[in-house]
């Protein structure tokens, strides 16, 4: 197969990682911390070893790295729990549903109102656009690291400072940067950042984690058992337990560990060189073809994630990812779950085809997509 979907989720995992994950559900199969055994205490040092490797990716506490099933929840329970009746909330127009969804919940059940900030790819009319949104009312900003449909990057850190000059939290979803691209939540003032464990950290399916700066505690969205506080019928008001109700996924945990320390063994200067060089050859060669239809200016390591998306001849985007799938090429075509990105580019009906490397792509994985793509 080859496969081009990486931004859906990476594949192959490392050896490493389906190791991890093997061993873990062999010795690590344990509540992490609810027993006085020694396999429970075993258990709860793991994950605690997780949270501390994690924590060092993004300049965060080691208790301040809350686990999740997927950036989806940690999304929805960093913008729910932030929000208050009467807030206005900032996003762009370049989120992907996980934050445009909960958002206009809130837009329609709490009395919350929200601004869509347009893209624009010159920075400071960006910056500009995200500034001149700003109400009274404002409570914070939340914004994609990256576009999952067109790899368009925001400027995280000048967003932060933003935010931080006008005293609003913010958020990012990092879904799509997060092992990919340098991300401190100090150095980019970033309150919350949401990430996915399976994408650019190479871990398994339904990972997934927050990491909170020290001085924001949102709401809850979920209580449950903790193991800390039982007697008590508040949820605890400290982290990780305040936002970890219920049994972690450990094998999950572990195995995302292990994927952070591939990523960070690869580096991730070195990962985001060698995918922004497979996109370029990509958009190079399809913007030869007088087939194919590109939204785009060509990437650059400035402005830009390693995800492209193209149209091919008459095809809807989703026959060509099927065409394509005939010849076990993987890619995906439609919608991407980003309405507002596909609006803002002008395919909000024909949808896109998506491609997007990893670590494991090679050249000649593209030129072999570059050259079935020709024949269809």
């Amino acid at each position: 197969m080859i496969y081009l979907d990486n931004s859906a989720t990476t594949y192959p995992k490392p050896q490493s990682v389906v190791a991890a994950v093997c061993n873990a559900l062999r010795r690590y199969s344990f509540n992490s911390g609810r027993g006085g055994y020694a396999q429970s205490v075993n258990t709860a040092e793991m994950i605690f070893s997780s949270r501390q490797s994690i924590a060092e990716l993004v300049n965060a506490e080691p208790q301040n790295i809350v686990f999740t099933q997927n950036c989806t929840l940690a999304l929805n329970m960093a913008i729910k729990g932030l929000a208050r009746e009467g807030d206005h909330i900032i996003i762009s127009s370049l989120e992907h549903n996980a934050v445009y969804r909960p958002v206009y919940a809130l837009s329609k059940r709490k009395g919350i109102s929200y601004t869509v900030v347009p893209y624009d790819y010159d920075e400071d009319k960006l910056l500009s656009n995200f500034e001149n949104s700003i109400q009274e009312n404002t409570s914070f900003i939340v914004c994609t690291g990256a576009s999952n449909v067109f790899g368009c990057a925001m400027p995280i850190s000048k967003i932060g400072a933003l935010a931080k000059k006008h005293g609003i939290r913010f958020v990012v979803d990092g879904a799509q940067i997060v092992g990919v691209t340098d991300i401190d939540i100090v150095r980019d003032n970033i309150d919350i950042l949401c990430a996915a464990g399976h994408k650019g950290l190479y871990g398994p399916l339904a990972t997934g984690f927050m990491a909170l700066n020290d001085s924001v505690l949102p709401q809850t969205i979920i209580e449950g058992g903790t193991g800390s506080l039982s007697m008590e019928p508040d949820q605890p008001d400290f982290l990780p337990d305040r936002f970890e109700a219920g049994t972690l996924n450990n094998s999950g945990i572990i195995g995302l560990a292990s994927g952070v320390t591939f990523v960070k063994k690869k580096g991730i200067e070195s990962i985001y060189s060698h995918e922004m060089k497979i996109i370029k050859y990509i958009y190079s060669a399809l913007s030869a073809d007088s087939n194919a239809v590109l939204y785009t200016p060509s990437p650059d390591g400035f402005n830009s994630a390693p995800i492209l998306s193209f149209n091919y001849k008459d095809y809807s985007s989703e026959e060509t990812a099927s065409l394509l799938g005939n010849g076990n090429i993987a890619v995906r075509g439609g919608f991407h779950c980003a309405p507002l990105a596909h609006m803002s580019f002008g395919t909000d009906e024909r949808g896109t085809v998506r491609v997007s490397p990893s670590v494991f792509t090679s050249f000649k994985d593209c030129e072999n997509f570059i050259n079935y793509l020709k024949k269809l």
